[in-house]
């Protein structure tokens, strides 16, 4: 039995009890399922089950849940539960789906501008001062504005600044943009756009399917997310090298999406809680990130013997050429270019700021962790 037939009798069980199926009312526009008092949401996530970023959305629900104290109930379905990945924007804005766990990068094919909370070397901010520009620096607006255009019945909460994601995992270590030349290498999106420059014949290959294509041949490499995501896909099964650090993924954002009627039918109360359970979650989030990706960091070098080598900085800078001619070539998206501005003012003075103000760790982890030579002593004659 294929995948798609295994799915579908869940899938049109979901579809009949959101509403979207048989004519059932019972979540229908603008009402609210309500369960013994309780308001009834059902997101779905972009994530399969097994990854840590579907663990995120729940940690995400469950604060929600908690902090209404059993006003609200959010349930969160994985990846191609109702609909694929790309089709979750469409399906929050009509309502087939109360709301949604994902990143804005998702939305790429809808407006390209979408990448700029994706995509790219943010300038040289890291994702917790894209999160900051968001929120202070005019990115909510300019998102609003966004959504308008592309005619989005939504209301969205980025949040969980995530670490910068590796350049992916080789057969070999890479050294040069020309070891890219005709490299059948996995991505998608802006990111993708910023390797096929590059020479790689990009393939927008699905995240259950990475692993095999490796195997068989179809790719020769693959660009994924983290040290957990990426273990347990089982990268490290079919490729024992992982090029670390990276700008074409330096600084991106998770999303939370709700449906704008349906949000704005919850009781006051109930929206404020949720905005405040977001920014919890996006904390935690950051603190949960840090401890399992450094785990799974550590045990796929000692366990898996993988080899976790520094991206060359030729590469680095041409990365940084490439984003800014992708942009160039952009120059007739009107709000695309006022995204990158806006990006851009926040960014020279954050980044300066932080460079300037705060201390390198390289020197005190080297201190305090870096093997010392062992002191010689003399034999006696």
């Amino acid at each position: 039995m294929s995948r798609q037939t295994a799915r579908s009798p869940r899938r049109r069980f979901l579809k009949s009890a959101l509403g979207v199926a048989g004519g059932s009312a019972a979540l229908a526009f603008p009402a609210i399922a309500k369960a013994q008092g309780t308001i009834a949401l059902r997101w779905q996530s972009a994530w399969r089950e097994q990854d840590i970023f579907h663990e995120f959305a729940q940690d995400a629900a469950r604060k929600v849940n908690e902090m209404t104290g059993g006003d609200l109930h959010i349930e969160v379905l994985p990846a191609e539960a109702v609909v694929p990945p790309e089709g979750l924007l469409d399906a929050v804005s009509k309502g087939t789906l109360d709301g949604a766990h994902g990143v804005l990068g998702n939305h790429y094919a809808k407006q390209e501008a979408f990448a700029l909370w994706s995509a790219g070397p943010a300038f040289g901010m890291d994702a917790n001062m894209l999160l900051a520009w968001h929120k202070y620096g005019g990115g909510r607006e300019l998102l609003g504005k966004l959504y308008g255009a592309v005619g989005a019945n939504v209301v969205s909460f980025p949040y969980g600044p995530m670490p910068t994601q590796p350049m992916g995992w080789f057969h070999a270590p890479v050294r040069r943009t020309h070891d890219f030349k005709s490299m059948k290498l996995r991505a998608v999106g802006l990111a993708g756009e910023i390797f096929g420059s590059f020479g790689a014949s990009v393939q927008p290959v699905a995240p259950a399917d990475i692993v095999q294509a490796m195997a068989s041949g179809q790719l020769d490499a693959a660009q994924f997310r983290n040290p957990t995501s990426d273990r347990a896909l089982g990268l490290s099964r079919v490729a024992k090298i992982c090029m670390v650090q990276s700008y074409h993924r330096n600084a991106q954002l998770f999303e939370i999406l709700f449906n704008q009627t349906k949000f704005e039918a919850l009781p006051r109360k109930i929206r404020s809680i949720i905005g405040n359970a977001v920014e919890a979650a996006s904390s935690d989030m950051s603190w949960k990130a840090i401890d399992r990706y450094s785990r799974d960091y550590e045990e796929l070098a000692a366990k898996e013997k993988v080899r976790f080598l520094k991206t060359p900085n030729s590469i680095l800078r041409a990365q940084l050429k490439a984003y800014d001619a992708a942009i160039a070539r952009r120059k007739d998206n009107a709000l695309l270019n006022e995204l990158v501005e806006s990006q851009k003012k926040f960014a020279m003075r954050a980044v300066k700021w932080d460079l300037e103000s705060n201390v390198g760790r390289r020197m005190a982890y080297g201190h305090y962790f870096a093997r010392k030579p062992r002191a010689r002593t003399r034999r006696k004659s």
